[in-house]
């Protein structure tokens, strides 16, 4: 007999709340770019919840690109792109310099040993997978969904690659996470001076390439520094956006 699946139901935290209605009021107009917020404290008063919510909330409509903090001046709505009003809150407070730091680590952790297990256990079917994500990201050039999901499919198809259980069922724990983050990650090196579409997918080939091979250690080298450079990006995005933020 077929169990039915249920999806689990989680409840929002404070902070999430007060960032929904925010939201709300900027998706209904009540709120409009250039309009300056009220203080952390009354903000606070009129929710009628502590200051380190409405914190919590500020930082996540700035992960989204919907407010901007002024030193001295305070939070203005900014003006923003209408696609960031469809991300989560859950994803957006995801997207800090500390959170995402973590990630990478763990992804550095288990991606370069699993390109390493990948090279010496590979199957043909294995193999078709990774290249087919490859494929789909060549072609995702300007649509960002596709990209995302191939990017995705590309890293997992390694981790299963390694037909090393554990390792997989790891990867699996975490890639909830790497997609929720995968969105913004993607659009910031995409978008980034530095960095071009053409440039990510060539880092991935050359990943690819080398798993072909059953070269393990040049694998394991280019999946490092694959990993070392979106964190240097990140990093420096990170470093922009707070050089003059304000909460206070």
């Amino acid at each position: 007999m077929n169990r039915l699946q249920y999806k689990q139901i989680k409840s929002k935290k404070i902070y999430e709340v007060v960032a929904d209605e925010l939201v709300q009021m900027i998706k209904k107009g009540t709120l409009k770019p250039g309009d300056k917020l009220d203080s952390v404290q009354q903000l606070a008063e009129n929710f009628q919840v502590g200051r380190s919510a409405v914190r919590e909330a500020l930082s996540a409509l700035r992960a989204m690109g919907l407010v901007e903090m002024k030193q001295g001046e305070g939070t203005y709505i900014k003006e923003y792109d209408p696609g960031a009003l469809s991300q989560s809150i859950s994803t957006a407070v995801l997207m800090n310099q500390g959170d995402v730091k973590d990630l990478l680590e763990i992804r550095k952790i288990l991606e370069v040993g699993a390109a390493g297990s990948a090279s010496a256990s590979w199957q043909e079917k294995d193999l078709d997978i990774i290249e087919e994500a490859l494929s789909e990201m060549k072609m995702a050039s300007g649509d960002q969904e596709l990209g995302e999901k191939a990017d995705l499919t590309f890293h997992m198809g390694i981790a299963n690659a390694s037909h090393n259980k554990l390792l997989v069922h790891l990867m699996n724990s975490v890639s909830e996470t790497m997609a929720e983050t995968m969105k913004e990650t993607r659009r910031i090196w995409i978008y980034s001076k530095e960095t071009t579409s053409e440039r990510l997918y060539q880092e991935h080939k050359s990943i690819f390439e080398a798993i072909e091979r059953r070269d393990a250690t040049k694998a394991q080298h280019l999946m490092l520094a694959h990993l070392v450079e979106v964190e240097k990006v990140l990093m420096a995005y990170f470093g922009e956006t707070d050089e003059n933020a304000s909460l206070n």
